[in-house]
C-alpha cells in the first residue's frame, strides 16, 4: 500500500461505517428473531435464513473492504461499463433466470440467488454521476434531461419486464439527484400532483372508467373536482402574482392543464384495472382501506400493523414478541424485518432505527456536498436518494402508508442482493469522499 493510499483510507468517514455495522448486526439479530426455530438455534445454520444471512454478511464485508482499496478514479473512469455490465445480467435474467414469486428476477440455484436489479442502481449513479459530471448538465433543456431519463429508465424497463414493480419504483429517486443538479421544481410539483390526482382517481370510482370513455359516470366527480383545483389554484395566481397582459396565456396553461389532468386521471383507470395484475391491484387497494374481491388479500398488511402495536412503548424483547415468534407475519425476515423490530424492541427501538437511519441519510448529504469533484458529489445524492426511498416506502408498507410491493429495508432485510448492493453503493461513495482534497471529474 503506498503513503498514498494509506492517507486516503485514513480520511475514511469511519462514523459511516459505525452506522453500517450497527445496521447490519442489528438486522441480522432481528432475522434471527423473525426467523428462529427452537430445533435449529445455530446463529451460523445454512438451512435457516439466519444461517445464509452470516454467508451473505460474510461477502459483503469482504466487498466493502475491496472497495475501499480501489482509485475512486475507478468507478469514474469505468462508469459506462459498470453501467452496461449491470444492463446486460438484466437482459440475460429476462432469458435464462430463475422465476421466484411470479418474477423471473433471480440467478441461482436452490436457495441461494443472485437478483442483478438490486445491483443495477448502482450503475445507473454511477453513469448519472458521469454524465452530469462530465457534461456540466444542468437540465435546462430537453435534451439533458432526455439522456437522464434514457439512464435511469432503460434499466427500469427491462426490470419491469420481469416483472418486478417495486423495484422500478425506486429508480424514481435519482429525480432529487438530478433536482439538486438544477432541474426545475415543477416537476416535483407535477409528480406530487400526479400522485395526488392518481389517488383521487382511484378513491373516487375513476377506476371504474374503461379507456376510451364507456359511459360510466362514477369517475366523472373526480374528473370534476381536478378541474375545479387547477381553475382555483390558477385564479388565485393570476389575481396575485400575473399582470393583465399576460393572463390570456396563463388562462391557456390552465385549459391545457386541466385538459393534461383528466387524461392523466383516466390513464390511471386504465392502467389499475387493464394492466396491472390483480395482486398489484389488490394492494394498492388495501393501502387505501378499499374493499377486495379475494378474501385474505390484506393479510399481511394487518398482520404486520398488528404487531408493530404489539410491541407498545418498550416492546416485549429479543425472541419474546408472540406475533414474531408465532410467525404470524408470512416471510417477516424479509420486506416486513421492521415489524419484528417494532415488536420485539418497540416504539423506542423503532424511533431509534428511524432516526439513525435519517441520520445516516444527513450525513452521506453534507459528505456530499463537501465534495469538491462533481462526480463525487452527485453520487453522493444518488446514494442517500436511494437509500431515502427505501426507507420510506418499506416502513410505510409495514405500517399501513405504503402498498406492498416488495422494497427491501437496507441492511435489515434478509437477502444477499440487497445487502451486497448496499453494501457496494455506499463503500463506493465512502470511497470517493476518502479522496475528496483530490478533484477528478
Amino acid at each position: 500500500m503506498s503513503n498514498n493510499q494509506a492517507i486516503q483510507l485514513g480520511r475514511i468517514d469511519w462514523v459511516t461505517v459505525g452506522l453500517y455495522l450497527f445496521f447490519v448486526f442489528f438486522g441480522w439479530m432481528n432475522i434471527y428473531s423473525a426467523a428462529y426455530d427452537a430445533s435449529q438455534p445455530n446463529l451460523f445454520d445454512f438451512d435457516k435464513e439466519y444461517g445464509r444471512q452470516s454467508l451473505w454478511i460474510l461477502i459483503s464485508f469482504t466487498l466493502a473492504v475491496l472497495t475501499l482499496l480501489v482509485e475512486g478514479d475507478f468507478f469514474n473512469k469505468l462508469a459506462v461499463f459498470i453501467y452496461a455490465f449491470f444492463v446486460l445480467l438484466l437482459m440475460l435474467v429476462l432469458v435464462i433466470g430463475k422465476e421466484v414469486n411470479g418474477a423471473k428476477a433471480w440467478f441461482g440455484v436452490g436457495s441461494f440467488g443472485i437478483q442483478p436489479s438490486e445491483f443495477s442502481k448502482i450503475g445507473v449513479g454511477l453513469l448519472l454521476s458521469k454524465y452530469i459530471s462530465s457534461t456540466g448538465a444542468k437540465f435546462k433543456n430537453w435534451k439533458t434531461r432526455l439522456i437522464a431519463a434514457a439512464i435511469i429508465g432503460f434499466p427500469a424497463c427491462l426490470i419491469l419486464l420481469q416483472p418486478d414493480v417495486g423495484s422500478v419504483l425506486t429508480f424514481t429517486a435519482f429525480i432529487f439527484v438530478m433536482y439538486r443538479e438544477g432541474l426545475s421544481g415543477n416537476v416535483l410539483i407535477i409528480g406530487l400532483g400526479a400522485i395526488v390526482f392518481g389517488v383521487l382517481s382511484i378513491i373516487s370510482g375513476a377506476t371504474t372508467i374503461d379507456f376510451p370513455f364507456a359511459g360510466e359516470q362514477s369517475g366523472v366527480w373526480v374528473l370534476i373536482i381536478i378541474v375545479a383545483i387547477i381553475s382555483i389554484l390558477g385564479w388565485l395566481f393570476v389575481k396575485n402574482f400575473i399582470v393583465p397582459r399576460n393572463r390570456k396565456t396563463l388562462y391557456w396553461i390552465i385549459a391545457i392543464s386541466s385538459v393534461a389532468s383528466i387524461a392523466f386521471s383516466l390513464s390511471v383507470s386504465y392502467i389499475v384495472e387493464k394492466v396491472l395484475e390483480p395482486h398489484h391491484r389488490e394492494r394498492i387497494y388495501v393501502m387505501l382501506s378499499m374493499p377486495v374481491e379475494r378474501e385474505g388479500a390484506d393479510y399481511n398488511s394487518q398482520m404486520a400493523k398488528i404487531t408493530v402495536g404489539s410491541g407498545g412503548f418498550f416492546g416485549k424483547g429479543f425472541l419474546e414478541g408472540p406475533m414474531t415468534q408465532n410467525n404470524y407475519v408470512p416471510e417477516q425476515w424479509t420486506d416486513f424485518i421492521f415489524s419484528a423490530v417494532a415488536e420485539e424492541w418497540g416504539f423506542v427501538g423503532s424511533v431509534l432505527v428511524i432516526g439513525l437511519f435519517v441520520y445516516l441519510i444527513i450525513r452521506i448529504i453534507n459528505m456530499a456536498e463537501r465534495q469538491r469533484s462533481q462526480f463525487s458529489r452527485v453520487y453522493g445524492y444518488c446514494v442517500a436518494s436511494i437509500f431515502f426511498l427505501h426507507l420510506l416506502i418499506n416502513v410505510g408498507m409495514v405500517i399501513g402508508l405504503a402498498p406492498i410491493i416488495g422494497i427491501p429495508l437496507p441492511f435489515f432485510s434478509f437477502g444477499g442482493s440487497s445487502l451486497m448492493g448496499f453494501t457496494l453503493l455506499l463503500f463506493i461513495f465512502l470511497r470517493l469522499d476518502s479522496e475528496r482534497l483530490s478533484i477528478f471529474r
